[in-house]
């Protein structure tokens, strides 16, 4: 009995030992959130000013062209894949990467008729281990990211499409909605053939030409949405760590209670056992 009293304790000591990791990650978690959620809340403004002027142009400017404007035949498809690069995040990663596995098993047979951009340790391994083609990737991003981090692969991901590399983009990622809930989205980026849908035309003057500014606009927006991805999917990874590790350190309280129940038990139980066996050796002796 002594000795299942020790390993109880010692099985307390270890549950104790991983809440106080868990609690401290939850915590950590939530204070990042806090100012994830900002930036993301923060940078919508801008891509929304951004679109608008697009989409001024776009609806004022007779037989516009541009390759970013255009749908084509399809032929080959681009998916930009957000991540993290940390994993204890509940279904934050698996979910995300659940379901553009399941979209490029339904519409491709071939590894030649994709190509992945990605952003985060976790989808880069994930594409890794099953030999998926991945043209470009960014890991080890800040808590706080800049449109510096992510550029690369934003201005290749646009500029392949441009250049016809393939004929559709799309973007997936984890759109932040609040701490406990954050929703897998998919995104068709590219072509912005809806982008002048309904939008009315503004008295703007442009230099050198409408069709040069556009030129010029066009890869900047489709990248500052990226960016714009990227920031929500830094707050959704901080809301499901902080919900993921909050569950975890009730689990372990849990646990401890029904050990530290057990532990007491079993403690009456040796306590009784004593007290019968001294009775027992008295009356023998009297």
């Amino acid at each position: 009995m002594a000795k299942g009293m020790r390993e109880i304790k010692r099985e307390i000591k270890s549950k104790q030992n991983t809440k106080q990791i868990t609690k401290a990650m939850e915590l950590v978690s939530a204070s990042k959130l806090r100012r994830a959620q900002e930036a993301a809340i923060a940078s919508r403004p801008y891509a929304d000013k951004l679109k608008e002027v697009v989409a001024s142009i776009a609806a004022g400017t007779k037989d516009v062209k541009h390759p970013m404007l255009e749908s084509r035949p399809v032929k080959r498809t681009g998916y930009l894949v957000i991540t993290s690069d940390r994993g204890l995040a509940g279904g934050y990663n698996s979910n995300i990467l659940r379901k553009v596995t399941q979209t490029i098993r339904e519409k491709h047979k071939s590894t030649d008729e994709y190509a992945l951009f990605v952003i985060g340790r976790k989808g880069r391994d994930y594409f890794r281990r099953r030999n998926m083609p991945i043209v470009e990737e960014v890991t080890g991003l800040p808590d706080a990211p800049t449109f510096a981090d992510i550029k690369t692969v934003a201005y290749t991901a646009v500029k392949n499409f441009a250049e016809g590399a393939y004929d559709e983009l799309y973007l997936y990622y984890n759109q932040f909605v609040n701490a406990i809930t954050q929703v897998p989205t998919e995104t068709r980026l590219l072509p912005l053939e809806s982008i002048n849908s309904g939008a009315s035309v503004s008295s703007y003057e442009y230099e050198p030409s409408p069709e040069g500014v556009l030129e010029m606009l066009l890869p900047k927006y489709a990248e500052t949405l990226i960016y714009s991805a990227v920031l929500d999917g830094k707050a959704s990874e901080f809301g499901a760590r902080m919900t993921a590790m909050g569950s975890a350190t009730k689990n372990a309280t849990k646990m401890i209670n029904q050990l530290t129940l057990t532990y007491n038990r079993a403690r009456q139980a040796a306590i009784t056992q004593e007290i019968s066996e001294i009775v027992a050796g008295a009356n023998a002796q009297s």
